[in-house]
């Protein structure tokens, strides 16, 4: 990325965002790189987030800082079972038509693309130990992935915070899924085993993955502007199987970006599904 000396600061930093992660910072979130980036410019020893941002200036596209400096500005906000509909879509819609479709290859394969710090994935997992019993001898390839590498190592260890289980997490399956680690909780192992995460950048190529029955994409293509949102759908369409479901965040749709994907009648949802 070649930018003028003379760039302001908060100009240099948005670019730079855009052009690795596709993220769209407005003029209003000038506020949100100081909040964020001011911490990562202490940790890293500079006295100051000028002085950080100077160091950026003269940092490789794909240097560790530059790569901080981008987790940083990504947002992680998740808790355990997240806005409860598309939860009850996945119980009471999705996976019975999905388990009816591939009953005779009893293979299931799901993509969490966007997984935080893990609940989310864990959640699905859960939903499908408690509401499907039958899928305990199934095939079951479960992809978690993140841009950023602290949080695919907070999903890797699956270790939460009592306040972190407190949100939205139901007190049986706390005690069912998870072991007491001193102050803290995690995930049992036969949970965690299944799933397979790693780093992903939505806007750089993705990893091959088996054809897909469900994916979880939700509240992280609010960030990105129209001509990302379609790229990353017609990515969507070529890794979905056909009928395949697609979960979005409640403030996302595919209406007017692609056609490819009809909405699946469940109120609160977001739920789509790719059209045969």
């Amino acid at each position: 990325m070649v930018v003028e000396r003379h760039e302001p600061d908060f100009e240099y930093i948005r670019r730079l965002v855009h052009e690795r992660a596709a993220i769209v910072l407005e003029d209003s979130k000038s506020y949100l790189v100081t909040a964020r980036l001011t911490p990562l410019a202490e940790r890293e020893g500079y006295k100051s987030l000028r002085e950080l941002v100077e160091m950026l200036r003269t940092q490789p596209s794909y240097s560790p800082l530059v790569k901080s400096v981008v987790e940083a500005m990504t947002t992680n906000e998740t808790s355990f079972f997240r806005d409860i509909a598309p939860f009850d879509a996945l119980k009471n819609e999705v996976l019975p038509t999905i388990i009816k479709a591939n009953a005779n290859r009893r293979a299931l394969n799901l993509w969490c693309a966007a997984c935080s710090s893990g609940q989310e994935p864990y959640s699905v997992l859960m939903s499908i130990r408690e509401e499907f019993p039958a899928l305990a001898d199934w095939q079951i390839t479960f992809h978690a992935t993140d841009i950023s590498s602290e949080m695919c190592e907070r999903t890797r260890k699956g270790v939460y915070s009592q306040l972190e289980v407190n949100r939205g997490l139901p007190a049986k399956m706390l005690v069912k899924h998870f072991s007491r680690r001193g102050m803290k909780w995690q995930v049992k192992d036969d949970l965690r085993k299944l799933l397979n995460v790693r780093e992903v950048n939505l806007v750089q190529p993705w990893p091959p993955m088996p054809p897909l029955d469900i994916v979880f994409i939700r509240n992280v293509m609010i960030y990105f502007n129209i001509t990302t949102k379609k790229e990353i759908l017609v990515k969507m369409k070529k890794a979905l199987r056909p009928g395949g479901f697609l979960f979005l965040g409640g403030a996302e749709t595919t209406l007017g970006v692609d056609e490819s994907f009809e909405r699946v009648p469940y109120p609160n949802a977001s739920c789509y599904r790719l059209k045969d």
